[in-house]
């Protein structure tokens, strides 16, 4: 459990600033140097407060990410590295032997916070390959050692470069967006669920500083609304015109001609370019075949896993049942009712019109494209952004 000492509450100048400025809250800041804290939005309880949580201890991260204090494929990787971070500082430890141990233990232990989303496992594997080798290293000496510093250093590295590509993946998707479209999308992608601008809802806001007009149209995305309370928020932050339709209401606004481009992100893009995304996506992407109209992507490269061949690997979270009868405490169904409550489904390859990243559109989506482009060398210089 997240202790009291580690929730901060903005003051109410500080929440009305963060609603009129236009500037979006940042999902995640490390603090501090070496004795610093991860500072997080507890995104659980927008749009209503805004209030900001201190993790100071790998699990504090854990329970975050579990409780989705903290969410999004991309954020959730960056939070996990950094919680590497503040287990092995907590560590006490006499010997190599000590110190692999519990590094085990602090990344096995953040592994286990959430399957789906790859990115957790691609900074996972970076942070433990990286501490193995200092502590497998013959001058590594537990009294004195730089490990601490020398893992922080990596998660800052892997916090700005998701950053750098989500920018870069922005300025590929903008020109996608033309004036006068209507463009639908689902769950949060924006700045909430990475480090900076975000994914699909980035391709959005490029769009609009460039001077594009369109209208976005938000899912609610039940049973926990992350459209509704997070996307429109970020939108609106923009002076993004917004429209929130209800879940299920999607397929009618396509009939009507209101949509002219389906616009997502992804959790998880298996080799043959199957993805994995909040459930409803597979809906989305059918509705949109079946009404001719362009089904975009919009994922960094970090989000590929190129060791599965197809979706039907993807592990697929499910997720408690009481989010679904009694979503925030409310209960809405029937006492004793079961309910289903997958947190995502696999979109089909082949209803996918393009993926788009930071080193450019794939299109068609394919092995053979998917494939090329990962192993094409990024021309984006990752360097630090303020």
């Amino acid at each position: 459990m997240l202790s009291a000492a580690c929730c901060v509450m903005a003051s109410k100048r500080g929440r009305d600033e963060g609603m009129t400025s236009h500037r979006p809250l940042r999902a995640l800041e490390w603090v501090g140097e070496r004795d610093g804290f991860l500072r997080i939005v507890d995104q659980t309880r927008l749009p209503r407060e805004i209030r900001y949580l201190q993790l100071n201890s790998a699990d504090e991260v854990r329970e975050a990410i579990m409780h989705l204090k903290i969410r999004g494929a991309p954020a959730i990787g960056v939070a996990a590295a950094f919680g590497v971070v503040l287990g092995m500082r907590q560590a006490r430890y006499r010997s190599a032997a000590d110190a692999l141990a519990h590094l085990e233990r602090v990344v096995n232990a953040l592994r286990e916070s959430r399957p789906t989303a790859i990115n957790l496992f691609h900074a996972l594997e970076r942070m433990h390959r990286l501490g193995h080798s200092i502590i497998t290293a013959p001058e590594f000496q537990p009294q004195v050692n730089d490990l601490v510093l020398r893992l922080l250093a990596e998660a800052k590295a892997i916090w700005a470069e998701d950053r750098q590509m989500c920018r870069a993946l922005a300025e590929h998707g903008a020109a996608l967006i033309q004036d006068g479209m209507g463009v639908l999308t689902h769950c949060n992608t924006g700045a909430l669920a990475a480090s900076d601008y975000g994914t699909a809802l980035g391709v959005l806001f490029v769009a609009w500083e460039r001077g594009r007009r369109f209208t976005v149209y938000a899912t609610e995305t039940r049973p926990l609304w992350q459209g509704a309370r997070l996307t429109t928020l970020e939108l609106k932050w923009r002076g993004i015109a917004t429209v929130l339709a209800c879940d299920n209401a999607a397929g009618w606004l396509m009939r009507l001609g209101r949509v002219q481009l389906v616009l997502v992100g992804a959790d998880r893009i298996a080799a043959n370019g199957d993805t994995a995304n909040k459930v409803g996506t597979y809906s989305l992407a059918a509705l949109a075949r079946m009404h001719g109209i362009p089904f975009y992507v919009a994922a960094p490269t970090s989000s590929f896993d190129a060791t599965l061949p197809d979706g039907s690997a993807i592990p697929l979270e499910q997720r408690s049942p009481l989010e679904v009868t009694q979503p925030f405490g409310l209960q809405i169904a029937a006492e004793g009712i079961g309910a289903e409550n997958p947190a995502f489904d696999v979109t089909p390859a082949d209803w996918i019109t393009g993926i788009i990243t930071e080193r450019g559109l794939i299109q068609p989506v394919n092995r053979a494209t998917i494939a090329a482009l990962l192993q094409s060398e990024s021309p984006h210089k990752v360097t630090a952004i303020s």
